[in-house]
């Protein structure tokens, strides 16, 4: 996770403590612990709470239909498993899905959560979020709503496979909105997307939105059926991202832009800023440095709890199983040195191979995104192939 506003645009940002090892500016902690090193933070572990969806996206990583799946962790089972990682010290629990309202005890293990001292944030389409909706989030406490828009209009109804998806998504929006709940957009960054970046610039003016975050596509689930963007393609997303965030910011508003899943977008942002000769360098590099990038992301700061309990390095593996919550704790699976992909991902100095391992930002990117490297090439060491940085670039003369 890239965070453009605190790096390009030198603004605070109420989570760098848990990024990038400092506070910054007027952002403060925001409630995180300053971590002694990116490897020794605990995970922000996402949990897909259900597999049940009422839209059906073209991207979807868990393949979600709108039915009923067995195998889905009780409300006990799911209690226990907060206390685990409430005792554990995660940093946040999200709850995401398929779509996490769908699921009938949410509100309860929501209150769960929080009542557990656990941050709690949801990743959800919106849809299904009216007033009342809006009201229980509020009350409960809830950190953060992070809702999937994936173009404007029928653009987005296009994507979600439903019509009117947009405009019940937005109404989700207002509607949290006027309780006071943080919400913000998600978007996957994709051929159907990219040209629609502006657009999503003009609707987080126009409603006040104060986070963004774009994901750039890891082709799983029904994602694999996606054809990827060319590395051109994707250096053109990132560039307009990262100019609309300097317009927006300039203008006076206060909003968080991230970009998620391509490590690589930090050493592209510090290339940038060192080519404008911008004081800001320096110190994107010293917190890309410390952040470590994919060295430290995927099982070492971000984890994935599938709806049966299966534990994953983060949402989008699901093919790579570390156990079951059903048959010991999350807090012991990750902490257990014996599971070879585990020790394989907080050593990947020694793992990495071809073009990443050999690339001057190694450092500061992690040789990128494990997950992408292992759906697109079935090995989980190779080179992230969605690396868009030219060989000369990234090699040293």
């Amino acid at each position: 996770m890239i965070d453009v506003t605190c790096l390009y645009c030198g603004v605070g940002s109420a989570a760098a403590a848990h990024r990038y090892g400092r506070k910054e500016g007027t952002g403060g902690a925001g409630g995180f612990d300053v971590p002694g090193s990116a490897a020794a933070r605990k995970p922000v572990v996402v949990w897909n709470c259900t597999r049940s969806c009422n839209l059906r996206c073209v991207h979807c990583y868990s393949d979600s239909e709108n039915r009923r799946y067995s195998g889905e962790l009780a409300t006990a089972e799911a209690e226990a498993m907060i206390a685990d990682l409430a005792a554990f010290g995660v940093p946040v629990l999200l709850f995401s899905g398929g779509e996490p309202l769908m699921r009938p005890d949410i509100f309860h293990l929501v209150g769960k959560a929080v009542s557990s001292g656990l941050r709690a944030t949801i990743s959800t389409n919106g849809t299904l979020i009216g007033p009342d909706e809006a009201a229980r989030l509020a009350e409960l406490g809830v950190s953060y709503v992070g809702v999937s828009l994936d173009g404007i209009g029928a653009t987005n109804d296009a994507f979600r496979g439903m019509d009117g998806a947009f405009d019940r998504a937005l109404r989700g929006i207002r509607n949290l909105a006027s309780r006071g709940v943080k919400a913000g957009l998600r978007l996957t960054i994709t051929r159907r997307t990219a040209s629609g970046i502006s657009d999503i610039f003009d609707l987080i003016r126009r409603e006040e939105i104060r986070r963004v975050c774009f994901y750039h596509l890891v082709p799983s689930g029904r994602g694999r059926g996606i054809e990827a963007m060319t590395p051109a393609e994707s250096r053109a997303a990132v560039e307009a991202i990262l100019q609309k965030t300097r317009d927006i910011v300039a203008a006076g508003r206060e909003v968080e832009v991230l970009t998620v899943d391509s490590p690589c977008d930090g050493p592209f942002l510090l290339t940038k800023l060192r080519a404008e000769n911008s004081p800001l360098a320096g110190r994107a590099e010293e917190a890309l440095r410390w952040n470590g990038g994919g060295l430290n992301g995927p099982g070492t700061g971000i984890a994935c709890i599938s709806f049966d309990g299966s534990i994953h390095p983060d949402q989008f593996w699901h093919d790579a199983v570390l156990g079951n919550v059903r048959e010991r704790p999350f807090s012991a699976i990750w902490s257990d040195p014996g599971i070879e992909l585990l020790a394989g991902l907080r050593n990947l100095r020694n793992r990495i191979r071809g073009r990443c391992r050999s690339c001057r930002f190694f450092d500061l990117c992690g040789g990128g995104f494990r997950a992408r490297a292992a759906m697109v090439t079935g090995d989980p060491w190779a080179s992230d192939p969605g690396c868009y940085l030219a060989d000369e670039e990234i090699l040293d003369p």
